[in-house]
Order: C-alpha cells, then sequence, then structure tokens
C-alpha cells in the first residue's frame, strides 16, 4: 500500500463535516478516494500513474472534477478557518512555474497562466492569520503586479487589526483603503518613496516570515510547487485542499 496522508481520526473529521454538508454520503470507498487524490497532490504524478490500491484512475479523477465543480475543497477551507486569530493580517503573493501539460485547456476562460521571460507561470496571492495559518488566496498569470489583488485579499479575509505587507504593497491607495477598513498598515516603503517618515513597527514586520512559511509549506506538495492542471479552477482546488491538510490538525485534539 502506498503512504497515505490521513490519520483515520482527521478522515472522520473531514467525512463529518463533508456529510453535514451534503458533499458527500456515507461510503468507505471515500476514504481511499480522498487519499488517491491526496497521493496525486504530493507526488504530482500524472492521474493515469495513480496506484492501483486507490482504485482506477479514471474514477478517483472524475470524482476530484466533481468535488472541485461543487466548491467542496474551497467549502472546507472556508469551515476549517472560520474560527481565526485575526489581530494580523500578512499578505504576499509566490510564483509557481507552469508545466507544460497544463497548456491547451479547451476554454475561453482566463486560466490563470500568465506570460513572462521565466516562461509560463501562475501566482498565488494569500493571506494568513496571526498563526500562519491560511484564510484566502486567489490565483492570477504570474505577471500581474501583487498590488492588483491587495485589496480583493483584505476584502475577503476576516477584519484584523493590522496588515502587515512587503513594498510590493507600498501604495497610498492601498493604505488609504486598508485604514478605512479599520486596520492599520505596516508595510515596508520603496527606497524611492518621497514619504519623509519612512518607520514602521519594525518588530511586526519581522513576523512577515509566516506567510512565507505557508508557501513553503505547501510547494512541498509537488502538484502546488508546480502547475499541472489545465483549468484554475481545479488548480485551486488543489491549493484549497493543500490548505485544508495545514488547518486539519487544528480541529482534531
Amino acid at each position: 500500500m502506498p503512504r497515505t496522508m490521513l490519520l483515520k481520526s482527521l478522515w472522520n473529521t473531514l467525512a463529518v463535516l463533508m456529510q453535514q454538508h451534503g458533499c458527500i454520503y456515507h461510503k468507505d470507498t471515500h476514504y481511499l478516494t480522498f487519499e488517491g487524490i491526496l497521493y496525486r497532490m504530493r507526488t504530482g504524478c500524472p492521474w493515469p500513474d495513480l496506484p492501483d490500491e486507490f482504485g482506477k484512475w479514471n474514477t478517483l479523477f472524475k470524482r476530484f472534477n466533481a468535488w472541485s465543480k461543487k466548491g467542496v475543497f474551497e467549502l472546507l477551507f472556508k469551515l476549517l478557518s472560520e474560527n481565526t486569530d485575526t489581530e494580523w493580517l500578512f499578505i504576499d503573493g509566490s510564483i509557481v512555474r507552469v508545466h507544460q501539460h497544463s497548456s491547451g485547456a479547451a476554454s475561453t476562460e482566463d486560466e490563470a497562466i500568465g506570460k513572462s521571460r521565466g516562461g509560463r507561470s501562475t501566482k498565488i496571492h494569500l493571506a494568513v492569520d496571526s498563526y500562519g495559518l491560511p484564510v484566502h488566496f486567489e490565483l492570477s498569470g504570474g505577471q500581474t503586479h501583487d498590488i492588483v489583488h491587495a485589496e480583493s485579499l483584505v476584502t475577503h479575509s476576516p477584519a484584523s487589526d493590522f496588515v502587515i505587507a512587503d513594498k510590493g504593497y507600498d501604495s497610498g491607495t492601498f493604505r488609504d483603503f486598508v485604514e478605512k477598513q479599520g486596520s492599520k498598515t505596516v508595510i515596508a516603503y520603496r527606497k524611492n518613496s518621497r514619504r519623509p517618515d519612512k518607520s514602521i513597527d519594525e518588530v511586526l514586520y519581522c513576523y512577515r516570515h509566516l506567510v512565507e512559511n505557508a508557501f513553503a509549506r505547501i510547494k512541498h506538495f509537488r502538484a502546488i510547487a508546480t502547475r499541472y492542471d489545465k483549468l484554475a479552477r481545479n488548480y485551486a482546488s488543489m491549493l484549497a485542499l493543500a490548505f485544508v491538510i495545514i488547518w486539519l490538525p487544528m480541529w482534531v485534539e
């Protein structure tokens, strides 16, 4: 049997949440299906190369795609991240390379794949709470500047006392927006900033590594560190699943 990721106690918590919200019905095979999806996320292997112990690969992909269409993984992420520490909110963006197998999707939608000098890429825009636990994320093409999604990240995240970010978010408009939301900004200033007083809370700014740690943690999963999914929806579902795995131990005593 291939190495699995979920203890039975973790799976039981997930299964209860999914059954309560009508995502699945009680069926023993759902455990192996979920483990098969996690195996693919962890290893980044093509769906047809999944071990037979998890079931037929086509069945696993169809189940994942169906759950992705229904927004099951995003719902689980939202449910698990409801009880969060709202004092600090850290935001940042990180680029992932897009594998050639992810190109060519028959879609007229924006699949969050951009072109730059480094080739095709996708950017993950992420917000984490005071403990470095993810609370909201968005996708864009890799060439998109961080500031483009800054206001949306703050809007869709829990209200916080402080918003902490690097100099990529140095914008007077964004600072004003955050202050109107009732939060204070701890954002580094660019060297060419004309603001006479560039002082910030250096101690609090040092904790910005929490959002970097979150990126490092999810990029341990190979299907996250490199994008293989053709559709932005499916890659977002994989991301949501990775965040579920981060949150899940907090729900199990």
